[in-house]
């Protein structure tokens, strides 16, 4: 379980951005996820990779803090994805990744602009 400061600044960048993920611009959810399922037409199982999660721009093994700052919202799969890699890749190099894959009709279940 993420820490109180963690979920605080989880919470203010979902705010922040409009509660869009910080990499791949789909709409998250915050709470539950049934209400997202139903809204998107989505399994609950499809409806997961869009929970938002606090991203750390810079990982904490890397020296980043619980910072607002440091902390963006991004979607459980974006959040996977980026540090699933050998070296996660910087953040602007993985939104490039990411909108590269989208733009390609990869990467989600859901059409973009959801």
């Amino acid at each position: 379980m993420a820490d109180k400061s963690v979920i605080k600044h989880r919470f203010a960048a979902f705010d922040r951005q409009g509660g869009r993920c910080y990499y791949c611009g789909f709409q998250m959810w915050r709470d539950t996820p049934e209400a997202f399922a139903r809204l998107y037409g989505l399994s609950l199982r499809q409806a997961r990779h869009f929970q938002c999660t606090a991203e750390h721009l810079v990982a904490r093994q890397d020296g980043g803090r619980d910072t607002q700052s440091n902390i963006a919202a991004a979607c459980q799969r974006c959040n996977q994805g980026r540090h699933k890699r050998k070296e996660a890749p910087e953040p602007q190099e993985y939104k490039a990744l990411v909108e590269k894959r989208l733009s390609k009709g990869g990467w989600h279940p859901l059409p973009a602009g959801t």
